[in-house]
């Protein structure tokens, strides 16, 4: 059966589209300007230092670094593959690497803002979605506290861990020199940086916002409805979504508040799963981590978000009696 597009539809889906396209490029633009800044003025060991000894307490510390050092999953990976390449257990660089997104202000604001704008649920669905992922990114890194490096680690990343492991007595305290040692050039490093983080990340969220814009005014609820009423169905779906969209975590949250025929818990696994895993995601991860390695975490933490969504949503419901 052809799709039939009233004229209605194209103004309803293009005012949609600039509402959430506004509401969205500010939380853009102030990620990547702190991501520039940290990117510029952080050096690297410094993480290393403050960690603590204990492995298991060092991943717990882990999850709750990007409160502190606030970075979109649009320039985490290249900051953790240099962090790596220094020394960073690779145990707590992979649970910061998931958290960061999500356990951060800027994003935290955003989900409450997107969220507060259709109701009273800013606060639930902020505070939920940092809770549930911090908990599954720990739990992801307390297991990859027993995996060996070379199981996981590309070839290049492990000789540049031993390099650096030979050098490090020598050069710890010169990790990072961004576009020279004056502070004129690091400010001109940290504004470009967030220049060109800005332009990568607009343009998945433009897509982004206009595929959910098309498809919440054009394709038929009844369509809709089938997946979206039952959480078995909208959760795996809203992930899989969020997969392909590709969103940023600053912004996503006006994306997932739109979708009003999906139930909290559907768009808590959508809000969730997509900084941690997404199109893009995997071909960035793919220049630390062996292939096999990055379809396992992508799997695994499929599974672990929806499993863990799908209890939310069961205990949302009998709270809710």
């Amino acid at each position: 059966m052809l799709l039939a597009i009233e004229p209605t539809q194209i103004h309803d889906s293009l005012y949609a589209f600039l509402s959430i396209l506004l509401e969205g490029a500010f939380f853009i633009f102030i990620g990547t300007v702190i991501s520039g800044f940290i990117d510029a003025y952080l050096p690297p060991t410094l993480l290393d230092r403050l960690l603590p000894k204990n492995k298991a307490l060092a991943v717990v510390v882990g999850g709750l670094l990007g409160a502190v050092f606030p970075v979109c999953e649009c320039a985490i990976v290249p900051v953790i593959r240099r962090l790596v390449a220094k020394g960073l257990p690779l145990s707590v660089a992979i649970t910061y690497m998931l958290a960061a997104p999500i356990i951060n202000p800027v994003t935290m604001v955003s989900t409450f803002a997107a969220f507060s704008e259709r109701g009273d649920a800013g606060v639930l669905v902020a505070s939920s979605r940092a809770l549930l992922a911090y908990g599954i990114t720990v739990l992801v890194g307390l297991v990859m506290v027993r995996v060996a490096l070379a199981a996981v680690l590309r070839p290049q990343i492990q000789a540049a861990i031993s390099r650096a492991g030979a050098a490090r007595d020598h050069d710890h305290d010169h990790d990072h020199d961004h576009g020279g040692a004056t502070a004129g050039g690091k400010l001109v490093h940290a504004l470009q940086v967030a220049q060109r983080d800005f332009t990568d990340v607009a343009m998945y969220f433009t897509v982004g916002v206009a595929l959910t814009a098309f498809l919440n005014n054009v394709i038929p609820r009844d369509w809709i409805a089938p997946l979206a009423g039952n959480d078995v169905t909208a959760i795996p779906t809203l992930m899989v979504a969020a997969f392909i969209l590709s969103l940023c975590s600053t912004s996503d949250a006006f994306v997932a508040a739109s979708l009003d025929e999906f139930s909290y818990a559907a768009k808590l696994a959508f809000l969730i799963f997509g900084p941690m895993v997404d199109l893009k995601l995997i071909f960035l991860y793919s220049s630390i981590f062996k292939p096999r390695f990055v379809l396992i975490l992508a799997c695994v933490l499929f599974i672990l978000t929806g499993v863990v969504c799908h209890q939310w949503g069961v205990f949302d419901h009998a709270a809710a009696r």
